[in-house]
């Protein structure tokens, strides 16, 4: 008589390891949902930001740290350093990009290449691949992580690419996309590349809960189905309209200058966020207060009173991931949902470092999807 042997269900305990951890943007949506987490974190600026906010961190090189360091970790979430993949680093990784998808490949087969990684123009470039290298092992050991959550800079979408081709030969279900963040409440125009896995269960990338920017587009158009995108004035409630006039990306010509008004979204938080000008939105204008490091971090949705560092905040803040964003990519990773209602509530939110009894993000469990054909087993008794 044959039966049908379904997978086990992912454990309902999780616990993660952050590799690069930065100030917390991920460590802050797992910390919301009652989800223990360390972070491994070599500059000491943000371990300095994790500690006043009571981030369980070790200040360290990833390269310092195997899976066996953290035995109970059933998770594993990361964002590699992105200066030399994005516009404004140097451009070393998108010159070394084919080599760094020829050693993801070669790592899958099971070559050692740390000592080639060397050769690179910039060493950073190659940390992209140090998450591998934790999948792999863990893998190796027999205690494969049962979810994978991984962040980037759109320019290493095909990093992760081949990551999912790499990760699905040892049995994991894996998605990997460019989310916009005003798809998920953020209040800022921002372009991450993601992916998910998860172990033999089936993951997709969470769907936009808010409707995407389009300048002149007024915020009550297009799909009645979602809501409005979130603008700035809607975070930073100043007592007056403003415009953000920024030079990032502008070479210093102030032709170029990009402008945003408080009822729209803010461009891209960078670590040159700091020198923005404010000015009012009549004529004549006139300046007005810079934002200050509240500010900065509640456009990255980070809690207004989050307990920032002494040193280098404005690359600390540009650097993360916000952590509304976070949570819904964790969730879709972990296989739970939550009420949006909720998300807005602890964004707004004062910062509870914990312990407590309940998570300040309640989740359930979603239904996991199965792929019938290979995750189901038929045994004769």
């Amino acid at each position: 008589m044959s039966f049908v042997q379904l997978p086990a269900d992912p454990p309902t305990q999780f616990d993660l390891v952050d590799l690069f951890a930065g100030p917390g943007g991920l460590d802050v949506a797992a910390h919301w949902m009652g989800i223990p987490v360390e972070g491994i974190e070599i500059d000491p600026n943000p371990c300095e930001t994790r500690k006043k906010a009571g981030l369980k961190t070790k200040n360290s090189s990833v390269r310092d740290f195997t899976p066996e360091d953290f035995p109970t970790a059933n998770v594993l979430v990361g964002g590699p350093p992105c200066q030399t993949y994005t516009v404004a680093g140097g451009g070393a990784g998108r010159r070394a990009l084919n080599q760094v998808l020829e050693f993801v490949k070669r790592m899958a087969s099971g070559d050692d290449v740390t000592k080639e990684l060397e050769t690179l123009d910039d060493e950073r470039t190659g940390l992209v691949l140090e998450p591998l290298k934790w999948i792999l092992g863990s893998h190796k050991i027999g205690k494969p992580y049962e979810s994978i959550v991984l962040e980037q800079v759109p320019a290493v979408k095909p990093v992760w690419d081949a990551y999912k081709e790499a990760l699905e030969g040892i049995g994991y279900k894996v998605d990997v996309g460019i989310l916009h963040t005003e798809d998920f409440g953020v209040p800022q125009t921002r372009r991450r590349a993601i992916l998910v896995a998860r172990y033999k269960v089936h993951v997709k990338l969470p769907s936009p809960t808010h409707r995407r920017y389009h300048k002149g587009v007024a915020r009550s158009d297009g799909d009645a189905s979602l809501l409005p995108w979130v603008a700035m004035s809607d975070a930073l409630h100043r007592p007056e309209a403003f415009t953000v006039i920024s030079n990032y990306g502008t070479g210093g010509d102030p032709k170029l200058r990009g402008r945003r008004r408080s009822d729209e979204p803010s461009a891209t938080v960078t670590g040159k966020i700091s020198r923005n000008r404010l000015v009012t939105t009549e004529a004549p204008e006139r300046d007005l207060p810079r934002l200050t490091e509240s500010e900065m971090g509640r456009l990255q949705t980070f809690p207004a009173d989050y307990p920032w560092g002494t040193k280098d905040l404005a690359q600390q803040i540009g650097n993360a991931i916000p952590p509304r964003l976070a949570a819904h990519v964790l969730a879709a990773a972990l296989g739970l949902t939550f009420k949006l209602k909720d998300l807005d509530a602890v964004v707004k939110a004062k910062w509870d470092p914990g312990p407590y009894e309940k998570p300040l993000l309640p989740t359930v469990r979603a239904e996991p999807q199965l792929d019938r054909l290979q995750d189901i087993t038929l045994f004769d008794v």
